[in-house]
């Protein structure tokens, strides 16, 4: 039986930053199974979204600490090759009176304390930003200048290519099947080819986490979300040089980009489809989804009124009651390291994470304090509840 020092199940975008950083940080031989293909499964999926604004102090540190990482991709890699297709175009959110004021308020004020540029505009400076928007209704407008979005595949496929390039193994079409435990203790894990033994394991199996429950009996208070993205083309272009935009006033708290250069990549931020199982293939949109989206858009770009859909696809989020994921040890089981739950969150995190969890792994203190992401929580009551309400935006 082949013996390593570390196992990744998944090889996602969190998996393979897991891999690169335990690399990184010293581990020889690590191996990463992934039951597909690499960065096939929901990563292939993400709106690319980059933003440190968050309503959850630990979420805007670990955003802060993975934009560093994202403006920098190749030389933190050291990959001139290596790149994440970054759009550093700028996000912009905005609330208009009512009960998202506060939130954002206090949580554009948070972002500042942590050292990160934030500014507040008036209504005819975010239009110069956002020229085919309206703002009229916004009581407040915050604009992160260090925001943008990229792409999640070429980033998962970059850290991959990287930790290879240290040593890492990475296998494709091996499922995990089973952990092996032996005196309490994770001592490795059975696949459909065969048993491999490693003392620490990490868990990145996103929406099908709750193999760790079958597997160990251990709660995994995770759950399968569809999510529909449109790709929409108006009669005024969205050019990538306009911000990321964020409609807290509008129903589903909706978040749009350019897409393409010309087109608007749109999706709300509330709860989706709750699946009885995980399943990251492509769902259906029904057509008063799209006619219920296309007329919150159409109130904050007038001209989309009149838009088409171009293209349409579904995403699955891994979901946790408080929509913020559980990292770190499970206390019950040593040697099983878990991170799971992004609830869309993953892809934004990623470099943070997965530095985290490995040094989580290997023992050693970690860059952020993870320890409110820890599963305990939801056993102590101390969720990590975001002040817009359960939704992706926490």
């Amino acid at each position: 039986m082949e013996s390593f020092d570390a196992i990744v199940i998944g090889a996602g975008v969190i998996g393979c930053s897991v891999a690169y950083h335990l690399a990184r940080l010293g581990s020889k031989k690590v191996l990463v199974l992934e039951r597909t293909q690499i960065g096939a499964g929901t990563s292939a999926q993400s709106s690319g979204i980059l933003r440190t604004h968050y309503s959850v102090i630990e979420n805007v540190r670990l955003a802060q600490a993975s934009w560093a990482v994202f403006d920098d991709f190749a030389n933190y890699l050291a990959d001139e090759q290596a790149s994440a297709g970054l759009v550093k175009c700028g996000y912009l959110i905005a609330a208009p009176e009512g009960p998202k004021l506060a939130p954002l308020r206090a949580a554009l004020q948070a972002q500042r304390e942590q050292g990160i540029t934030v500014h507040y505009l008036g209504r005819e400076e975010a239009r110069e930003r956002l020229p085919i928007a309206r703002f009229d209704d916004a009581a407040l407008i915050g604009h992160e200048p260090q925001a943008g979005f990229a792409d999640a595949y070429l980033v998962a496929t970059s850290f991959a290519r990287a930790a290879r390039r240290l040593g890492v193994k990475i296998d494709e079409g091996v499922a995990v099947e089973q952990l092996l435990i032996a005196d309490g203790k994770v001592v490795g894990v059975q696949t459909s080819q065969g048993a491999v033994r490693a003392g620490t394991v990490i868990s990145t199996q996103n929406i099908w986490s709750r193999e760790i429950e079958r597997w160990t009996g251990i709660a995994c208070p995770v759950v399968a979300e569809r999510h529909s993205v449109l790709a929409l083309e108006g009669p005024e272009a969205y050019t990538f040089r306009m911000p990321v935009y964020k409609d807290l006033g509008s129903p589903g708290m909706f978040y749009c980009r350019s897409y393409g250069g010309s087109q608007m990549l749109v999706s709300e931020g509330i709860r989706g489809q709750i699946l009885a199982q995980p399943d990251n293939e492509q769902g259906e949109i029904s057509m008063d989804y799209m006619v219920e989206v296309g007329a919150q858009v159409a109130e904050r770009f007038p001209s989309y009124a009149t838009a088409g859909v171009a293209s349409s696809w579904t995403g699955v989020y891994d979901v946790t009651p408080d929509w913020n994921p559980v990292l770190g040890r499970l206390p019950e089981l040593p040697g099983l390291v878990v991170g799971y739950g992004f609830s869309g969150h993953g892809f934004k995190l990623s470099p943070a994470v997965g530095r985290m969890l490995a040094q989580c792994a290997l023992g050693l203190a970690t860059d952020v304090d993870i320890a409110p992401y820890a599963l305990e929580r939801f056993r102590t009551g101390g969720l990590l509840i975001g002040q817009y309400g359960l939704g992706a935006v926490s």
